[in-house]
């Protein structure tokens, strides 16, 4: 019950190596994510061959390589998918990818994935929308360079395609690596919640924790977050992402604020119970009274504990009898 599915993004920091994917799949597993992620693509079908490399992945990679043969080294086939998600079973944690043409999307859909996640940069991506709609299947939908009207028309045609509004949850996200915390605009995740009364999250490109933190507290029912085994790898996401223990922090933290939110109840907890007698107050004695003396504000104080009368009566009590003796610091 609302616990926020943190999705621990592997994306390409496997470097084409299965290896090193079993070891990210080993460090998201420890780490207590809940699924671990990848990415399903062919280059041929993602990247023109004379597509430019962004400006953060130019100072990652090699700068002669283009975007096209930096993507090729990269990609996952069909075996390496079984292999990895067979491995994710032995490692108790579930293997999702996301899939960035028609292809990808077949196979993944092949493979029995339960939930697959659109990027952001397939949100205005009218048929791969709809053919992800068409599967009826859980979507975690990336709202990266966005704005609220895009995000209707994406979500319009989920919807007309088959795919249930409860089924749907919309991550808000900047597509920078790493981005600027005066580009995080948090506030835009409950505005897209509020809008679409659907269920909201955070895919973040931060450096740090904080932000991911912050998403918690504010309502995200779904975090993601990119982790590598190294910062200093060659690769394009590694320099933005978290490396193991960074991830098992974040994850340990959300964790911890999943348990502080609590139930919106505003009631005394049974830790603090037993405190109440101990830094509440009660009315007490002044001085020494004797019995049918009048209770007043001269004879009467506030002191702890708070196993008498509770000040709030003191009205009531001022201008009353005394019914016995009372030494000082006495209980009334």
């Amino acid at each position: 019950m609302n616990k926020v599915f943190i999705i621990a993004e592997a994306g390409v920091n496997h470097n084409g190596s299965i290896e090193l994917a079993k070891e990210l799949i080993d460090v998201a597993s420890e780490s207590g994510a809940d699924a671990v992620k990848f990415q399903t693509f062919k280059a041929e079908k993602l990247v023109s061959k004379n597509a430019q490399k962004a400006d953060y992945q130019k100072q990652t990679t090699d700068t002669k390589e283009s975007q096209f043969d930096m993507i090729k080294k990269l990609e996952l086939d069909m075996d390496t998918h079984k292999e990895l998600m067979a491995y994710c079973k032995t490692k108790n944690i579930m293997f999702l990818s996301t899939p960035f043409d028609h292809d990808s999307i077949e196979l993944l859909n092949d493979l029995g994935l339960e939930i697959f996640k659109i990027p952001s940069g397939e949100i205005t991506n009218l048929p791969y929308l709809r053919y992800i709609g068409e599967l009826n299947k859980k979507v975690v939908l990336s709202t990266g360079m966005a704005d609220i009207g895009e995000i209707e028309d994406a979500l319009d045609v989920l919807h007309e395609a088959g795919t249930k509004k409860e089924n749907i949850t919309v991550l808000h996200a900047n597509t920078m690596y790493p981005t600027p915390m005066e580009d995080v605009n948090l506030k835009a995740m409950v505005t897209i919640g509020n809008t679409f009364d659907i269920d909201f999250g955070y895919s973040d490109h931060t450096l740090g924790i904080e932000v991911d933190i912050a998403a918690v507290a504010m309502g995200a029912s779904c975090i993601e977050k990119h982790f590598t085994l190294d910062k200093t790898m060659d690769g394009p996401d590694h320099k933005a992402s978290l490396e193991p223990a960074e991830l098992k922090a974040m994850v340990d933290a959300i964790r911890n604020i999943e348990l502080a939110l609590g139930s919106s109840v505003k009631k005394p907890s049974k830790s603090e119970i037993p405190n109440m007698k101990i830094a509440r107050k009660s009315i007490v004695a002044k001085s020494e009274i004797k019995r049918g003396e009048i209770l007043d504000k001269d004879n009467l104080a506030i002191k702890r504990p708070g196993n008498g009368i509770n000040p709030m009566r003191w009205d009531e009590i001022v201008g009353t009898i005394a019914t016995k003796d009372y030494k000082e610091d006495e209980i009334i």
